[in-house]
């Protein structure tokens, strides 16, 4: 039974299965995306993202399970729901002998928006991302990076409630892509939803909410900060020691919320604690009681890199066969 819709969830998706002919891309999908947030949809191409954002726009049905978008199924919004949602695919088509204004114009026509509202509207989207200056500029004579972000102008000229942004990212330098999430951010601050897919990990960072996908299941999902504390089972505070210790510190340095120490060096030592902050402190008493003197002393947070092989390895684990998992 799909349970009453709530004025703060944008998006929730259970248990989805999409088949073609025969063979899950996505299996037993579930999820939930506040109004406001940015919600990352992160892993490796081929794994699912691309399907799951064309199920969540409305271009395919699941095989199984439900999807709700603004409260209702995504094919069942409507010329004024779907007028809500903006959608930047992974392969946008620009038309290149069109400018930049002319693109837009195109764009916003497909919204049925007035031309006062036209007018207003693609220029505050071309300002916002920088792009006012180059309307006249035929987009084929755009660089990548600014084709890029005249497609995501294209998905923003109407105002949408959502973004729906596919790998947005790929292919450009690092100093665009910060400008790309910077410009989500600000849209975050208007209070819009942003569900966006990558395959930059670390891009996981930027999200307020992260599902890790692989091989069409989700692997984790949760914070970013929480998925970072349950990969390697809380928190970690590493210790560069003045001089090569003998033996296992672990044997010697014992406290509260210590789950245990690891060796990465002669002189550096790892220690695995519930909670860094309350534990950073006991550990330097620790030490000096045993005549043991610490040159630096720094919390570990691993890059999401890390975090995400830790998560699939445990995931491997303990996940059931697919051959048990298959819808019905």
């Amino acid at each position: 039974m799909w349970e009453e819709h709530q004025d703060d969830i944008a998006i929730v998706a259970k248990n989805v299965w999409k088949e073609f002919d025969g063979t899950s891309v996505v299996k037993n999908v579930s999820f939930t995306v506040s109004q406001g947030e940015i919600f990352g949809f992160i892993g490796p191409s081929g794994s699912g993202k691309t399907t799951m954002v064309r199920m969540l726009v409305g271009y395919y049905l699941p095989t199984k399970g439900d999807i709700r978008v603004l409260g209702m199924p995504p094919n069942k919004l409507g010329r004024k729901g779907r007028r809500r949602l903006g959608y930047l695919p992974q392969s946008f088509v620009l038309y290149p002998n069109l400018s930049v204004m002319e693109n837009m114009r195109f764009a916003a026509s497909l919204y049925g928006l007035l031309p006062i509202q036209r007018r207003k509207y693609i220029r505050n989207t071309l300002e916002f991302l920088e792009l006012w200056p180059h309307r006249k500029k035929l987009a084929d004579d755009l660089s990548g990076g600014m084709q890029r972000r005249l497609e995501l102008a294209a998905a923003l000229v109407h105002n949408p409630d959502i973004l729906f942004a596919d790998e947005p990212t790929a292919g450009i330098d690092p100093i665009l892509r910060e400008h790309i999430w910077e410009g989500f951010r600000q849209l975050k601050g208007e209070g819009k939803t942003l569900f966006v897919t990558t395959q930059y990990v670390t891009e996981a960072e930027y999200c307020d909410h992260v599902a890790l996908m692989s091989n069409g299941q989700i692997v984790a999902y949760d914070t970013p900060e929480n998925l970072r504390r349950t990969a390697i089972g809380g928190d970690a505070i590493d210790v560069e020691l003045e001089g090569v210790i003998q033996g296992d510190l672990a044997d010697v340095i014992q406290f509260e919320g210590l789950k245990r120490v690891e060796k990465l060096s002669d002189n550096t030592w790892r220690f695995y604690v519930n909670n860094a902050s309350s534990s950073a402190q006991v550990l330097v008493t620790c030490l000096n009681s045993c005549d043991i003197s610490a040159r630096s002393i720094k919390e570990y947070r691993p890059n999401f890199d890390e975090v995400f092989v830790r998560l699939l390895q445990d995931r491997e684990k303990t996940a059931p066969s697919e051959a048990s998992s298959t819808p019905h």
